[in-house]
């Protein structure tokens, strides 16, 4: 299925209430972050039912969401967070306190493996020579000890570069190389296994991933404490099957007698954030009408250029759906940096307001300021209505990333 098509089939503007974003966000100085408060509580509401029913642990995988100034809201759903380096598993640690934290990193820096001892409790490793190089430590300081295994399994259709079970992957470990690197004394460190191998997917590609993982690992399976199903699992949109995914959970408890970890990123904040940016130009060139936008694909919107992907925009459709068709760009020199081609029931004029849905994940933990584009705010959506700035970004936040 189209990625696209995907992303639009979610209520990405559920959260206004049926209000317009001139009405909500029109006195905002844009482009704008809004984190939708009452989305993210209603997603942790889905989490921790799957939780509650079966007993299985999910974390917040951090890569996708990391504004940690809504970590209050959604601790009370979660077990803990997933971390991918030294930093998040800190953040983890410090803004999710008492809550469990785990980390996986493709190879760790020798510097920085103390620190992650200090704040993560279930460390992963992605190889039989990483495990040898750092298990014994983990163990020794008490750490449960994880193995990222690759059961060789793809499911997705297109989009490789989010595909771990691609042929020659560097992610996980497969059965072959197992077999060829794991002696005795190294199985004896691990607690847990890890595999992650979706992305926006349903439980229907958990199922069929799940029985790649037992055909693979299931002699080894009984010996371990824990194992990880990983992230991508598109558990709070709408359609998704939730009693398959706790059909899939409940086989890995029963039958190798162990408990399951989920760490979705997407899933727990679904929906929950708009990016709000107003149109400073529009041009015509041949048969193509163009609006320059004041926010940037490349700058504020990495993944539109990255999976690719159109987001979701409120009160427009496809392209010729509706009587005017536009393309928008944002202002930097990059060729490429356009947004996508939407449809509209009037032309679009400078000063418009245009508000993009789902900009909650990948965004603000990946954007960048490629041109000296300046970062946009970032405000929360309170469940009462109330809007509060949380973070207002200025020229030195640009200059102080480049030098003292």
């Amino acid at each position: 299925m189209d990625s696209s098509r995907v992303k639009e089939s979610r209520p990405a503007f559920a959260g206004l209430g049926g209000q317009s974003p001139e009405k909500l966000f029109g006195g905002l100085p844009t482009p704008c972050y809004i984190l939708d408060e009452a989305m993210l509580r209603w997603n942790g509401g889905i989490l921790a039912g799957v939780a509650e029913r079966t007993g299985c642990r999910i974390l917040l995988a951090q890569k996708a969401f990391s504004n940690y100034d809504l970590y209050p809201v959604l601790s009370p759903y979660l077990d803990g967070t997933e971390a991918s380096g030294l930093y998040e598993a800190r953040l983890g640690a410090e803004e999710m306190p008492g809550k469990e934290v785990h980390v996986f990193c493709a190879a760790y820096r020798e510097e920085e493996f103390d620190g992650l001892l200090r704040y993560a409790g279930h460390i992963v490793f992605n190889s039989p020579r990483q495990l040898e190089r750092f298990g014994r430590s983990a163990k020794k300081a008490g750490k449960s000890v994880g193995l990222r295994i690759n059961p060789e399994c793809s499911t997705q259709e297109g989009h490789a570069i989010y595909d771990p079970c691609a042929p020659g992957s560097r992610l996980g470990t497969t059965r072959a190389q197992w077999d060829a690197g794991m002696s005795p004394e190294l199985a004896g460190l691990l607690d847990g296994l890890h595999f992650h191998t979706l992305c926006e997917q349903g439980s229907d590609a958990l199922e069929i991933t799940l029985n790649a993982v037992a055909e693979r690992f299931g002699d080894v399976l009984p010996r371990m404490k824990w194992l990880n199903f990983g992230g991508g699992h598109h558990i709070t949109r709408p359609g998704y099957d939730i009693p398959r995914l706790e059909r899939c959970i409940r086989l890995a408890q029963e039958r190798w007698g162990l408990r399951v970890y989920l760490e979705p990123g997407e899933a727990c904040a679904l929906n929950a954030g708009y990016l709000a940016a107003r149109v400073l130009d529009v041009l015509q060139n041949g048969g193509v009408q163009t609006a320059i936008l004041d926010t940037s694909a490349a700058c504020h919107m990495p993944d539109v250029l990255e999976m690719p992907y159109r987001p979701p925009l409120y009160g427009a459709k496809g392209p010729g759906e509706l009587p005017c068709t536009v393309r928008l760009g944002g202002p930097t020199c990059l060729a490429g940096d356009v947004i996508g081609e939407y449809s509209f029931v009037t032309p679009l004029r400078e000063g418009d307001i245009l508000l993009f849905g789902d900009m909650a994940i990948y965004t603000m933990c990946k954007n960048n300021t490629f041109n000296g584009m300046a970062l946009p705010d970032i405000v929360v959506l309170r469940s009462g209505g109330e809007l509060r700035r949380l973070k207002k970004f200025e020229y030195a936040d640009f200059r102080h990333r480049l030098g003292r």
